[in-house]
This record gives structure tokens, sequence and C-alpha cells, in this order.
């Protein structure tokens, strides 16, 4: 009994473990062609979004608007993808998903 609790400890630490290090690792996501670019933590918080002059036109807002939608996404799909990587192992080891995590 000791000893499963001990291996519950330690799965409880590297979890703790990968997901700090998932809050520190930065992704980025782009659309039209660089003309966007936001950056997001591996935990998905959006951390910043460039926007080039290029795409800014004070005549057409919908299509700056869209790109933006689009590089989050992008930056975010990126994000869930680390998640997976980093987390997928340890959540199988406590028996299954995580669930609201991907």
């Amino acid at each position: 009994m000791q000893a499963l609790l001990q291996q519950a400890q330690k799965m409880q630490q590297d979890l703790a473990a990968a997901q700090q290090e998932l809050s520190e690792t930065e992704v980025e996501g782009s659309a039209g062609g660089g003309l966007v670019t936001a950056t997001v933590s591996g935990a998905g918080e959006l951390l910043g979004l460039v926007i080039d002059p290029k795409a800014v036109d004070p005549d057409d807002t919908e299509t700056l608007a869209d790109l933006v939608v689009a590089a989050v996404h992008n930056a975010t799909d990126a994000a869930q993808e680390i998640q997976k990587d980093k987390l997928g192992p340890l959540a199988q080891g406590l028996g299954g998903g995580m669930p609201g995590l991907f």
C-alpha cells in the first residue's frame, strides 16, 4: 500500500512539474503569411500578438479580425499538441484522460 501511495505522489509531482513547464513554454501561430503572429503559453494563455502594418486596412477591419482569430487558433492548436505530448503519458498513468484539458 505504501508503494502505491508513493507512486501516486510521484505522479502528482511529475504532473505539477509538467504543468509548470507548459506554463513557461511559448508557442507561436501565424496567419496571412505572417502578417499576424500570436504567441501563447504551452498552457494556452495568449501572451502576445504582433500585427504587421500591411495587414491594417481601416476600410477592411473584418479581414484583420479574421487574421487575428486564425493566428490565435493556430497557436492554441500548437499549445494543445504540446499539452498532449507532456501530459498525455501522465494522464494515462492516472487512469485515463484528464477531462477538459484536451
